[in-house]
């Protein structure tokens, strides 16, 4: 079983779905009995709809269950604030090129908000951060070709996750 990285932050939202979902069990098998009640199954949207609701439940509680099980926590406030990009640093970076400035934070797959401005460490951008410094030129292969960028910061902001 492969481990993932994830911050305690990131495990305690996982564990508050999983719980959410895991009551709303109840609900939706009431939904189902009770439309189930209402005759012929082969016409019935409500059963349906509820069926496919149960089903996507029960895939998602298992998805949730297999990655807290795979989850290797990592307590961002016990990581050592040093110079090199790691899990938990905050990296501004400068598309040489163009000059775009972006601002990420590297966290676990499943707190990957890139939008928020956090990424994955096993994300292509991720993965060629992981061990640089301040100052390092990285090229990332994407689907669009290759981008440069220059590393500008280093932080460890540990409120963000």
């Amino acid at each position: 079983m492969n481990r993932l990285p994830i911050s305690l932050a990131g495990f305690r939202r996982l564990e508050q779905e999983l719980q959410k979902l895991k009551d709303e069990r109840p609900g939706i098998i009431r939904a189902i009995a009770e439309a189930r009640e209402e005759g012929d199954l082969r016409e019935n949207g409500g059963y349906h709809a509820a069926r496919e609701r149960h089903g996507m439940l029960e895939a998602r509680i298992r998805y949730l269950e297999n990655r807290l099980a795979c989850a290797d926590i990592i307590d961002l406030k016990a990581l050592g604030a040093g110079d090199t990009i790691c899990f938990g640093a905050t990296v501004t970076i400068e598309n040489v090129d163009s000059g775009e400035v972006k601002k990420y934070t590297l966290l676990g797959p499943d707190e990957a908000e890139p939008e928020k401005g956090s990424i994955s460490v096993v994300s292509p951008v991720g993965r060629a951060l992981l061990g640089k410094e301040e100052g390092d030129e990285v090229v990332i292969e994407v689907p669009r070709g290759r981008l440069t960028y220059e590393i500008v910061a280093v932080c460890f902001e540990y409120g963000l996750a």
